[in-house]
């Protein structure tokens, strides 16, 4: 596989001449601070490709290899206000990257929130830290902080009573640093929500269930997917994470069934998944290694990282572990994606080798003082990509060669 690294642009505290330097060969990023419906224009698209290519030491010998994210607007889920003009603005936009040699195309279809998690830096018993999701605690935000209606039927009994216990005990300080880990947003983005935006994205989904949500990202594949494969593009859509209903939204793209209907609905080699380990790793009835040999032909882009389930069942509280760790097998996983790399060779597809990254990451050493974007620190994430990359070359020499 091609190791890449993802990078959040000049805003970025982790450069690109540090992932150069952690042994990356392609860099991921997208133009965050484009607002969401807007197209990507040449202009834009070769400003963020020069600054992959040439940075302040010089040329980097890095390309941007994987858009990720091009993002897809809450007027496309719910098919409301100027959505047309968006699906317009998105197939433009492909086309824009296209000219620009770029093929792999990362999105996601996940409602009002991109990801979520209750604490971005959860101290480990190493001295790290590292992000999680505590089922409690999102409970009580959704059910005390946010005040949804209805929120405490969405949850089992006992975690609706610790929740009230825990939100008594916070203080207003508390309150608001959960409510913004909840809401947090990537660095640049042109869209972050308050607790009062997040309240109104919400009624926008009213009467929106799983079926119709389904159908909604059907209709835009529909519209997209000939375009980008008419341009020789892969599109990839990203799980939902954590792979679960939350605030009442629907999830469609959170198990093996959910990329099998979706997949099959709009039938295309531009048509294809990007498997995140780490999020639908959230699952205790996801196998990861089934899943990639299922979806194999269709994978075109691989998030390596690992999570630790601390409750049974789903929804569960998680943490971002090691990448070796967590309950994910990294060894039998890395084996199934290579086996279909060297399917591919055998049959002569361009995209043989499938770009990965090592996802997020625990903060450890220089990273705790770094500041950098929750999830993506340096030294963790090098230290993932080391340990992934000694997999890959063992199995490279005992398997693949």
């Amino acid at each position: 596989m091609k190791e890449t690294w993802r990078w959040f642009g000049p805003a970025d505290k982790v450069s690109v001449a540090e992932a150069r330097q952690a042994g990356a060969r392609g860099i991921v990023t997208a133009l965050h601070h484009v607002p969401t419906g807007a197209v990507w224009s040449p202009a834009e698209i070769a400003e963020r490709r020069a600054a992959v290519r040439n940075g302040p030491a010089g040329p980097s010998t890095l390309d941007w290899d994987v858009v990720e994210s091009l993002p897809v607007s809450e007027a496309i889920k719910t098919q409301t206000g100027d959505w047309r003009a968006h699906v317009a603005a998105w197939r433009e936009s492909l086309g824009n990257l296209a000219a620009a040699g770029i093929r792999v195309i990362c999105y996601n279809f996940m409602p009002v929130l991109d990801w979520t998690r209750t604490d971005l830096a959860w101290q480990l018993p190493n001295g790290g830290t590292a992000m999680r999701f505590d089922l409690a605690d999102f409970a009580a935000f959704d059910i005390h902080i946010l005040a949804r209606k209805g929120a405490a039927k969405d949850f089992p009994v006992e975690v609706v009573e610790e929740a009230g216990k825990r939100f008594a005990t916070m203080d207003d300080a508390h309150r608001k640093q959960l409510a913004r880990n909840v809401t947090a947003g990537l660095p640049g983005a042109a869209e972050s929500w308050s607790v009062e935006d997040l309240r109104g994205q919400l009624a926008t989904y009213a009467g929106i269930d799983a079926d119709r949500l389904r159908q909604n990202y059907i209709d835009f594949l529909e519209q997209v997917v000939p375009e980008a494969e008419r341009l020789g593009m892969r599109l990839c859509c990203h799980p939902d994470d954590p792979p679960f209903p939350l605030l009442g939204l629907p999830r469609i793209m959170s198990t093996l069934a959910d990329y099998q209907a979706l997949l099959a609905a709009v039938d295309s080699p531009a048509n294809g998944a990007t498997l995140c380990s780490g999020s639908l790793g959230a699952r205790d009835d996801n196998d990861l290694t089934s899943m990639a040999k299922a979806l194999g032909p269709k994978i075109h882009f691989v998030h390596l990282r690992n999570v630790t389930r601390e409750t049974a069942g789903t929804p569960c509280s998680f943490y971002e572990a090691e990448h070796l760790g967590g309950g994910t097998d990294m060894v039998a996983l890395v084996d199934a994606l290579m086996a279909e790399e060297a399917r591919r060779r055998a049959e002569g597809r361009e995209d043989a080798e499938i770009p990965m990254r090592p996802d997020h990451g625990q903060d450890i050493l220089d990273d705790l003082k770094r500041g950098a974007q929750p999830g993506y620190p340096a030294i963790g994430r090098l230290k993932g990509l080391a340990e992934l990359r000694g997999i890959m070359r063992t199995l490279a020499q005992t398997k693949y060669h």
